[in-house]
């Protein structure tokens, strides 16, 4: 796979343009001495929320830099990818190469950015019975989907790992905190529907779908965002699928999709999605 969104400009919430990248250069082992990409790091990052890395290359702090490709501390530095290479600087090498930017750019950690995308489905029904499409002849997957506040794109409802914190937490609190936290609902009501959900949030009722580098744009040479992708799928309808989720909500942006080919989302969202249809053999 060569990333296609990690490589276009502007770049995510400001008008810095990427150094242009053609396919036949993306990779490091192609040599390109007059590669000169952009060095950016937004003022958010810069600001050092407690969550982010400090820039290790400002005098006196090298040497208590990170511990790459390794557990440090708290933080996972490892990448799904194995083992990742460092430059010059001693800063990580984006495993699948140039994307025109230097430093986070949007991104906490320098190296591996660990997200969780839970993705929550059921069967698209009508009168009780399963829904079937026309031309692939097979049932069709409704998934939970959000649409995100910083680009308007539609999206799974996922986000980062807190340092420390289990993957299965995070997909339980990504889900909680970006879909039911966006419906217009009283409190009593969304304490009822987080004790609905966390029924479908057990090991029975999850697959891992994809582990692995996200083409996200928010990626730069030295960051990057790995997710791990876990569906959780109500197969009668009577738990998470009961969710009465519609984009007509006040609160806005959370609803229940059609899982199709046709379908534009954020990153790489959409092949995790197609993974789903060939695990539930459904209608992609």
């Amino acid at each position: 796979m060569i990333h296609v969104k990690a490589r276009k400009s502007p770049y995510p919430g400001s008008q810095v343009q990427r150094f242009p990248v053609p396919d036949s250069y993306v990779s490091w082992s192609v040599a390109w001495p007059e590669y000169e990409p952009v060095d950016y790091t937004a003022d958010s990052i810069q600001a050092c929320p407690v969550w982010a890395d400090p820039d290790y290359r400002k005098e006196g702090q090298s040497e208590h830099g990170p511990q790459f490709n390794a557990l440090d501390g708290k933080i996972d530095r490892r990448s799904f990818l194995g083992c990742y290479e460092l430059d010059e600087d001693k800063l990580p090498l984006n495993p699948m190469g140039r994307t025109g930017i230097t430093s986070r750019g949007l991104l906490g950690k320098w190296g591996p950015n660990h997200a969780a995308d839970p993705i929550v489905t059921r069967w698209k029904r009508k009168a009780g019975k399963k829904v079937i499409h026309k031309r692939s002849g097979k049932p069709i997957l409704q998934f939970v989907t959000i649409k995100r506040k910083d680009n308007g794109e539609w999206a799974i409802p996922g986000g980062m790992v807190d340092d420390g914190e289990l993957v299965s937490a995070t997909l339980k609190r990504e889900f909680g905190e970006e879909a039911l936290d966006s419906l217009a609902a009283s409190t009593s009501e969304k304490n009822r529907l987080r004790k609905l959900f966390q029924s479908i949030f057990s090991k029975e009722n999850s697959k891992e779908v994809f582990t692995g580098y996200v083409d996200d744009p928010r990626n730069t040479d030295n960051a990057w965002v790995e997710t791990v992708a876990v569906n959780f799928h109500d197969e009668t309808g009577d738990s998470v699928g009961q969710l009465d989720l519609h984009s007509g909500d006040d609160a806005g942006h959370v609803q229940w999709s059609d899982i199709d080919q046709s379908l534009q989302l954020y990153a790489t969202h959409c092949r995790f999605l197609k993974s789903v249809t060939e695990l539930r053999d459904a209608h992609w």
